[in-house]
């Protein structure tokens, strides 16, 4: 199981509650085939568009707001010790609100698939080619299913302001 370590930074939309986002995420990893033992630590910060697009240029090296920034140290080690953080997205939920006025789900279908995105880069799933892109869009439906069953995105990420 996952440990989460959540931050919201984000002060024009409401957090979701940490206790739900956690049984959520630890959800979402397994449906992207991630390693639940031993335990690991996954740390989420939610930003504006600011500090995103601040990020994205320091971090990543570009220029520009984006919706998710993934690290996954899955990649550089073949063992971990319980509770190393495995993994730290950066995502921006203003990007979901104005990405969710164009796609049908909305807000909260946007934000469970920019976390979805993100555990899916750190179980090796590329999106920079054709063919691995393809392929990563397949599996992030699927995994949006399947947490579909078991989750009400719009419970979950609320877009109130």
């Amino acid at each position: 199981m996952i440990q989460l370590h959540c931050r919201w930074q984000n002060r024009q939309l409401p957090p979701p509650k940490k206790s739900e986002l956690r049984r959520f995420a630890d959800a979402a990893a397994r449906a992207a085939g991630l390693p639940s033992e031993p335990a690991w630590d996954l740390n989420l910060l939610f930003v504006n568009d600011t500090a995103m697009a601040k990020y994205n240029e320091e971090l990543v090296g570009h220029t520009g707001t984006t919706d998710v920034i993934t690290f996954s140290y899955f990649d550089d080690c073949s063992e971990y010790e319980e509770n190393d953080t495995m993994i730290e997205l950066i995502i921006n939920p203003d990007a979901a609100v104005r990405e969710g006025e164009k796609r049908p789900g909305g807000y909260a279908w946007e934000m469970a698939l920019y976390l979805v995105h993100g555990l899916l880069h750190s179980a090796g799933e590329d999106d920079l080619s054709p063919g691995p892109r393809r392929r990563m869009r397949r599996r992030e439906q699927e995994c949006l299913e399947i947490l579909q069953q078991q989750f009400d995105f719009n419970a979950l990420f609320k877009l109130e302001r």
